[in-house]
């Protein structure tokens, strides 16, 4: 998406998966470079496990409950179970598409885009191109809303404890995405990833704390009632009316879909791993042992969560106040949510971030206030580079979402929204494509038919979860006033 101009001294960091620059390095022999002349990627089978784990477990696995309780105990933990098998299923027909030609020796593909450019070509890679960074604008304001509806779950848990139960404690979310967009702006002004691998590294650490606390939490919940409360087809007639059911239902398949994606950065990811064997290989062993992982632990979660509340599930686990005691676990699980988005909504918006400024910089070349870089010395680091337009449009950037989150704070419209948007063409469509013609596989043979088959299922998920999502908004608004929301 990026191109550096300046070849990247030191050995290459396998944190930095989410680095869009690709780095020419002149040839120096084979045991320094390898065969693009980029320094000898590091990168093995539990190094991308762990950046798919990182990536795939995050603030999704909140909203695993409530997802479970709209399709009870048949349909919920198959659809989780199906999701986990297209996710594998489809992630390694894109990890075959990372080397155009010659599955050991052709040319690599950094990121996915430069994948569906070699594969697909033409209109298509406009289409994928403005689906992923759609897509990376929708998260952003995805983790706006579920950062700041964690802030206002701190204060309400500490209210409640304080007034004994006896205070509503109604909280408004606005301040808190106001404080949310401020810690944005400031982290964004850091150049790329190379800058901030210690923030992803702190982002996967805290998924896992708030994830496990969570997990925890619904485990003690049944254990303390001794019941197991749900039932086989979900959220009952009567709690919620019959067309309701249906929406709802199709809104979960949205939830489930974000809660696994991450295809976006498949290929990225794939670009740190050292060969020989094959790049394909160890990816192919990567995503089973992450994708198995993820299920098993999306699986306990939605599953214990159900199980603690039942129709009552919340939409979000750890701020749908299902849970009020210990305040301190779940003002320490909130505490880590927030860290992790702050994390988390750089990794995802620098490739957009990239992109723009690349852009910029290939239109406007003479332009002094989008190329110039002036130096402000830092006493004890390297000297910050100022970027005037990075200042600037990224600035606007955070701004836009966060006044955009702070008009539609609904947490699972837009979860669902998001895992319905970027599913069937990101982790389906593109894959099966891009597969087809890596492969030559000829129109209307069995094969050809069947990937077919499951694009076109996918679709018809997507579509639902979609409808699903929106449906849940147009119900929202019904009961809405502009920057009131509070919880």
């Amino acid at each position: 998406m990026v191109e550096s101009t300046a070849p990247k001294q030191g050995p290459q960091n396998h944190h930095q998966v989410f680095d869009v620059s690709v780095n020419v390095l002149p040839q120096g022999g084979s045991k320094c470079f390898d065969d693009d002349g980029k320094l000898k990627r590091t990168g093995s089978v539990w190094t991308a496990s762990a950046h798919i784990i990182t990536a795939v477990i995050g603030s999704g696995v909140l909203s695993l409950a409530w997802a479970t309780a709209q399709l009870g105990w048949i349909a919920g933990p198959t659809v989780l179970l199906l999701f986990a098998f297209v996710t594998y299923y489809t992630s390694v027909l894109l990890s075959a598409c990372y080397r155009s030609g010659h599955p050991d020796t052709g040319k690599r593909n950094y990121t996915y885009m430069d994948a569906v450019r070699a594969n697909l070509g033409g209109f298509q890679v406009k289409v994928c191109g403005a689906i992923q960074y759609m897509n990376l604008f929708g998260v952003a304001i995805g983790y706006t809303i579920a950062a700041s509806i964690s802030m206002t779950a701190i204060k309400k848990s500490n209210c409640f404890h304080s007034s004994g139960g006896k205070d509503p404690c109604k909280v408004s979310s606005t301040p808190y995405m106001i404080i949310f967009g401020v810690v944005e702006i400031l982290f964004s002004q850091i150049p790329d990833f190379d800058q901030i691998w210690w923030l992803s590294i702190v982002a996967a650490v805290m998924s896992f704390t708030y994830s496990t606390i969570g997990l925890g939490l619904g485990i003690g919940k049944v254990a303390e009632t001794g019941k197991v409360k749900g039932s086989l087809t979900g959220i009952s007639i009567g709690t919620v009316t019959q067309t309701d059911k249906i929406w709802r239902s199709f809104q979960a398949l949205g939830a489930i879909a974000f809660a696994y994606s991450y295809s976006l950065i498949l290929i990225e990811i794939q670009d740190t791993i050292k060969a020989p064997p094959s790049e394909y290989k160890t990816m192919k062993k990567a995503t089973l042992l992450s994708v198995a992982v993820t299920t098993i632990f999306y699986m306990s979660c939605g599953c214990f969560g159900y199980a603690a509340f039942g129709d009552l599930a919340p939409g979000n686990l750890l701020t749908g106040f299902g849970f009020y005691n210990p305040y301190w676990l779940l003002d320490i699980a909130n505490i880590a949510i927030v860290i992790h988005l702050v994390g988390a909504y750089q990794v995802y918006c620098q490739p957009l971030f990239a992109f723009i400024e690349k852009t910029a910089r290939n239109w406007f070349p003479e332009n002094k206030f989008i190329t110039k870089e002036i130096e402000i010395p830092i006493p004890g680091f390297k000297p910050y580079k100022l970027n005037l337009f990075r200042l600037v449009w990224r600035s606007i950037f955070v701004v836009i979402t966060t006044v955009i989150s702070m008009l539609m704070p609904f947490f699972n419209d837009v979860v669902g929204i998001l895992g319905a948007f970027g599913f069937w063409p990101l982790t389906v469509y593109f894959p099966v494509e891009m597969y087809i013609v890596q492969k030559k596989i000829p129109k209307w043979s069995t094969r050809w038919l069947c990937l077919q088959i499951l694009s076109l299922a996918c679709l018809i998920i997507s579509v639902a979860a979609a409808a699903g999502s929106f449906a849940g908004v147009v119900n929202d608004l019904k009961v809405y006033k502009a920057f009131k929301t509070s919880y």
